[in-house]
């Protein structure tokens, strides 16, 4: 069983904090959606509404169309995998995951049989009498994914459940996850601060800020159109540089600016002293260049004190490119501009 979410004009206020601000998302049966922001964006708060750990002061929640914003939590069908996990050290793998079945009194012959399928299907089968103590951290987690899958619910919760492992392991359970959800079929609602992670796994990523959702979008659409200047830079790396009159400019004094250029990394090169200067260039002069394994890291500083980032090749001739050098960069591709409002720049700082 897998239901629809949503959530509409819901307002939370803890203490002096007002945490959620007429929030409202919408998530289809089967779909993976992670809300993404910085700390104490309310994106916590706005999971834990949903379980049902926190009241919400206004708004609603609904499972299919039922409010259900007055249930307790065990009554709402819910699965959750907390950020530690939260498994028995005192019960072996098999009762760990077949608790939520005997919390619901189911007998003991189901809750073996659900316990197996369950580590089956998280790639741990034959480990019910092992304790949680002699897992490594992936495997632990997928205990945790393991039990709060057991009980069938209809909607699955995950409270940054990587948070706690390494680089490595992080990207083969954003895999493994990730396959699992596609394979049941349940509607996931996440909550991460790892941008990767996000694009990674879900259908749709949504941007808090300050309480509110900011942006609700597929992540291709974020990266490539994000809505302001927030969602721009706070999803990856982004150059946001002023435009006058359908071009780029630096000094901005006298001018009309009319919208502002999202230019990625990834779509800035270097610009050869003899080549026709493209539309959408800026010059300064270089200020870093870092090897980063897959690419070069070229960061630049306009005359006015933008800083400009382009990612660039490892191959790239690098002789050009000396710190202090003066350079020009350019987006050849033109679809790859997006503009935004000039008005968003001003709540983000240019760094210098």
């Amino acid at each position: 069983m897998t239901v629809a979410l949503s959530v509409t004009d819901v307002e939370v206020t803890l203490g002096a904090n007002h945490v959620l601000k007429g929030v409202s998302l919408d998530v289809q049966p089967g779909e993976f959606v992670t809300l993404l922001g910085a700390s104490g964006s309310g994106k916590s708060t706005l999971l834990n509404v949903i379980a049902g750990l926190q009241a919400v002061d206004a708004g609603h929640v609904a499972f299919d169309g039922k409010n259900v914003e007055r249930l307790a939590p065990q009554k709402r069908n819910v699965g959750v995998v907390f950020q530690s996990y939260a498994l028995f050290p005192h019960l072996n793998i098999g009762d760990n995951v077949a608790f939520p079945l005997l919390a619901a009194r189911r007998p003991v012959k189901e809750r073996r049989a659900v316990a197996d399928e369950m580590l089956s299907l998280v790639q741990l089968p034959g480990m019910a009498d092992r304790s949680p103590a002699s897992l490594s951290g992936g495997q632990r987690q997928r205990v945790a994914l393991a039990r709060a899958l057991a009980a069938n619910p209809g909607i699955l919760l995950l409270d940054e459940p990587m948070a706690a492992l390494d680089k490595q392991l992080r990207e083969q359970m954003q895999v493994e996850i990730t396959r699992i959800q596609r394979k049941v079929g349940i509607t996931t609602v996440s909550v991460t601060h790892d941008q990767t992670e996000a694009l990674t796994m879900s259908d749709r990523v949504a941007i808090m800020h300050e309480g509110r959702l900011v942006q609700v979008a597929t992540p291709e659409d974020l990266y490539r159109r994000p809505v302001n200047a927030y969602v721009a830079s706070f999803l990856g790396e982004a150059n946001l540089l002023p435009v006058s009159d359908g071009a780029l400019v630096d000094d901005t004094a006298g001018l009309i600016v009319d919208a502002t250029a999202v230019l990625r990394p990834e779509d800035m090169s270097v610009v050869a002293p003899d080549e026709t200067t493209p539309v959408w260039s800026v010059e300064g002069t270089v200020r870093l260049v870092s090897f980063q394994g897959s690419r070069y890291r070229l960061e630049l500083v306009t005359p006015y004190g933008r800083k400009v980032v382009a990612s660039l090749s490892p191959s790239t001739d690098l002789s050009a490119l000396a710190v202090g050098e003066r350079v020009r960069l350019a987006c050849r591709t033109p679809e790859r501009v997006h503009l935004i409002e000039a008005v968003a720049t001003a709540a983000i700082p240019v760094p210098v």
